[in-house]
């Protein structure tokens, strides 16, 4: 048998339980892999570690194994499936196979499932802040009195939306650029979003018969951050939103259905036929982008200091990458683009005491390090007080259900089986209600109708978090729900929705009546989501220091910055954020590179 077809067989058998970790008899996974296929199983024959991506290292995993999704065939599971999930790029397998140490499951960094994984461990993460690696004076001076070993004209920090919407974008504008990124996969917070991509006035809308306006999509905007957005920051965010979906379906993307998230006046909600998951989707197309361009890409790089000249312009960024240890990169100018802080509970209840103890929709890497990098380069911040708590994370599994189920037709009761809010009002208010109601949660019920206007929801479902029956009351009862009450909400709602208003909370979209085969109920509650507060920046996506002045060759794009959303984000803002002052970013800093 060839190593591919062991290999393989091998996953099937671990997955399947005829063969669990404890019946092999290695230690590790790098004991069994030098016990029947050799060391140059995994390693170069100068057993030295390729690179920071792990480059080599990973690839053999693929020559042996497959890629993600010949592997997922492999390892088939009753409900969650850890290799057929939302990763994009390219496979990253030592994310969680580790060599001569515990294995970990990357995945437990947002979910709770019960994953069983050959030689792993427990998930456990310390991640030094920007002040402990001051503490490396001796390694950090070194690499900064040797050459620098890159020089690019742009150096991208952070592998979201944002990110690669800022690298692919200074690309296109002239620029030679360099993309870091801490983690070891792409994707930040993007590749979790599901609801989708905010814009006005596009050709989509056009097709359906929407009628939307960037005037419209404004005060929409406005009102949901509580007006106190920066007005020259939302004008950029409203006004280049068509752009930013022509720019993304230029490149291959799939923004053709349109529905509507929290605070909209219309359907302006741009996302993947069927309403897919727009995240992953969004980071896949720029990866692969990323990819044609041959932009280069470093996984586990973390970005430690910006580094200036004499002048105060931008020179290049002091680096650490997780193998081959500290060095700087030469670069006209810097983007950071490296997402907010909702995974630092420590950062988030000191700035809102509420949310202490609150577990997070977001990415591991969102710890908010970026902030610090940009605080010591002199960036001013604005709005760190406000912090959203997305209202329905899925209580079993740890897993966020997108606003878009609200969105398409969905209703929230509590446990007397009563609708208690507006579904679709905005999220802050949404979360309130939630934590006014027994027991601090609620459940989103919904039918087949809803089922099939919404591809995102079969992924919930097949992660085993979304009970099902043909009986309201019985389907009530197995949640702890009042099923007699139940049945009577959801037979108001459907007056509702005939008569085509809701006179109990004035929702002011009615998709559809709820009365169509099974009915499901996912239990949920807020979970701290995004923050909307971050680094100043103007209109052009430069920096701007706490003097109100521009610091030379410093971007900043998506959720590292503050001003765009003001105190409340709505629904869909987000992606539509991203991609457009990502490449705002890229574009201002590939001219000011050539300057």
């Amino acid at each position: 048998m060839n190593a591919r077809k062991y290999a393989l067989s091998l996953s099937a058998l671990l997955v399947s339980g005829v063969l669990s970790a404890s019946t092999l008899a290695a230690d590790n996974l790098a004991d069994f892999h030098a016990d029947n296929l050799g060391c140059e199983a995994c390693h170069t024959e100068s057993m030295e570690l390729s690179d920071d991506n792990l480059s080599h290292e990973n690839g053999q995993c693929v020559s042996c194994h497959g890629d993600l999704k010949e592997v997922a065939e492999s390892t088939k599971h009753e409900h969650f499936n850890a290799h057929a999930s939302h990763f994009p790029g390219e496979p990253a397998c030592t994310a969680c196979h580790a060599g001569h140490q515990k294995s970990l499951n990357y995945c437990d960094s947002c979910h709770s499932f019960d994953f069983d994984m050959p030689y792993h461990g427990k998930w456990e993460r310390h991640e030094p802040s920007i002040a402990e690696l001051h503490k490396d004076k001796a390694d950090r001076e070194a690499a900064l009195a040797a050459a620098p070993r890159d020089t690019v004209d742009v150096l991208v920090v952070g592998s979201g939306g944002a990110g690669f919407s800022a690298a692919v974008s200074a690309f296109d504008n002239g620029a030679k650029v360099m993309l870091i990124e801490k983690e070891p996969v792409i994707g930040g917070n993007a590749k979790l979003a599901a609801g989708g991509m905010n814009a006005a006035e596009t050709k989509q809308q056009a097709a359906k018969g929407i009628k939307d306006s960037i005037e419209l999509m404004t005060k929409d905007t406005m009102k949901g951050g509580r007006n106190i957005n920066d007005p020259a920051l939302v004008k950029v965010l409203v006004e280049d939103s068509a752009g930013s979906i022509d720019w993304m379906t230029g490149m291959g993307a799939d923004l053709s259905d349109v529905g509507r998230m929290g605070g909209a006046s219309v359907n302006r909600t741009h996302r993947p036929t069927g309403g897919a998951g727009v995240g992953a989707h969004v980071v896949q197309v720029l990866y692969d982008n990323a990819v044609k361009r041959d932009i280069d890409m470093r996984m586990n790089t973390r970005g430690v200091e910006v580094l200036k000249d004499a002048s105060g312009k931008v020179k290049g960024m002091l680096v650490k990458g997780k193998y081959t240890g500290y060095y700087w990169v030469k670069a006209d100018a810097v983007v950071l683009a490296t997402g907010g802080f909702g995974k630092n509970n420590d950062r988030v209840a000191k700035l809102d005491p509420k949310l202490k103890g609150f577990k997070a929709t977001n990415q591991p890497g969102a710890t908010g390090d970026g902030l610090d990098v940009a605080g010591e380069a002199g960036a001013a911040m604005v709005d760190l007080k406000y912090i959203q708590a997305h209202p329905t994370l899925s209580i079993k599994g740890g897993v966020m259900v997108t606003e878009a189920v609200r969105g398409n037709g969905a209703i929230l009761v509590n446990r007397e089986g009563k609708r208690f809010v507006n579904e679709i009002t905005t999220r802050d208010k949404a979360a309130a209600a939630i934590l006014q109601q027994t027991g601090k949660t609620a459940f989103l019920i919904f039918d087949d109708s809803v089922r099939k206007s919404l591809k995102k929801i079969e992924k919930y479902i097949g992660l085993g978090v979304v009970p099902a029956n043909a009986s309201i009351v019985e389907l009530g009862k197995s949640q702890g729900i009042n099923g007699d009450e139940l049945k009577k909400s959801i037979a108001r709602y459907n007056e509702f929705v005939a008569a085509g208003k809701d006179s109990d909370f004035e929702r002011p979209q009615l998709p559809r009546a709820l009365n169509e085969g099974q009915y499901y109920a996912i239990e949920v509650g807020p979970g701290v989501h995004h923050t909307m507060g971050g680094v100043k920046i103007d209109n052009k996506s430069e920096v701007l220091d706490t003097k109100g002045k521009v610091i030379p060759g410093l971007y900043g794009a998506g959720e590292v910055t503050g001003g765009v959303h003001g105190a409340n984000r709505l629904g869909g803002n987000a992606i539509s954020d991203i991609v457009t002052f990502g490449r705002l970013a890229g574009e201002e800093a590939a001219k000011y590179s050539k300057q």
